[in-house]
């Protein structure tokens, strides 16, 4: 049993181990839990979507349909919302799994809809999430990001001073995170940002400018902390430090 199981899941993460301590009560509730989830993912049919392997949890709201594209064993945590209602919608790659309680809205304001939501094969999105869509947000393939991420690519314009900042527009610019990145809890990232590929973004972070690929940001507002081949550099010699002491 445990190794049919760890079979199925690898279906959609290969890598995938079932520790020896994990009860076999454990695997029988988590077992019919993730079938509930792929019934419900399968209940996608009656409107006129192929599901595609999807688990899909409780009280998950899809709105516009019609514009929203997933791939392969997308897994959408309880009480997800989706509003993919925009001018290019929402697409979800292969493997995407977003925590529960998130919110994904493609646009903010009916009259002036937004660009949409693009993310890649692979992404690992935490609860509590909120991504906007107004100027358009891209995320890359194999990205990991812990719990209350947001993301708002649109920014209200404070510069005509006799008039309400809620009758003054926006300006929309977009946010694009390049592949392979691991964003920490609690990071916002604003309008215009970009990163790029391999970077590490500290938790409660706030980006608001660009960064290039494969450095550790941190801080409010962000910085450049140090480069990823620095942090690996430095951990090599500290393993060989230490190897030379205990010889």
């Amino acid at each position: 049993m445990r190794s049919l199981i760890q079979n199925i899941i690898r279906k959609r993460n290969p890598a995938f181990t079932l520790p020896a301590t994990i009860s076999m009560g454990y695997l029988m509730g988590f077992t019919c839990q993730q079938g509930l989830n792929l019934m419900r993912g399968i209940s996608l049919i009656f409107r006129v979507r192929s599901p595609r392997m999807m688990l899909k949890g409780r009280r998950v709201r899809l709105v516009g349909v019609s514009m929203l594209s997933w791939g392969r064993f997308l897994k959408l945590g309880d009480d997800v919302y989706i509003n993919a209602m925009s001018v290019d919608g929402i697409r979800l790659g292969d493997k995407v799994g977003i925590g529960a309680f998130s919110r994904l809205v493609a646009s903010g304001d009916m009259s002036n809809i937004g660009k949409g939501i693009n993310i890649g094969n692979n992404v690992g999105i935490g609860e509590f999430a909120y991504l906007g869509g107004a100027g358009g947000l891209t995320i890359g393939d194999n990205c990991i990001v812990g719990q209350y991420f947001s993301c708002h690519p649109e920014n209200h314009c404070i510069d005509q001073l006799h008039k309400p900042y809620r009758l003054q527009g926006v300006t929309r610019k977009g946010i694009t995170i390049g592949n392979n990145c691991w964003i920490g809890s609690k990071v916002t990232i604003l309008d215009g940002a970009s990163v790029g590929d391999n970077c590490v973004i500290a938790a409660g972070a706030v980006v608001n400018k660009s960064f290039p690929a494969g450095y550790i940001i941190g801080g409010v507002p962000a910085r450049i902390i140090r480069s990823v081949q620095e942090e690996e550099n430095r951990k090599v010699k500290k393993q060989l430090t230490s190897n030379a002491i205990t010889i």
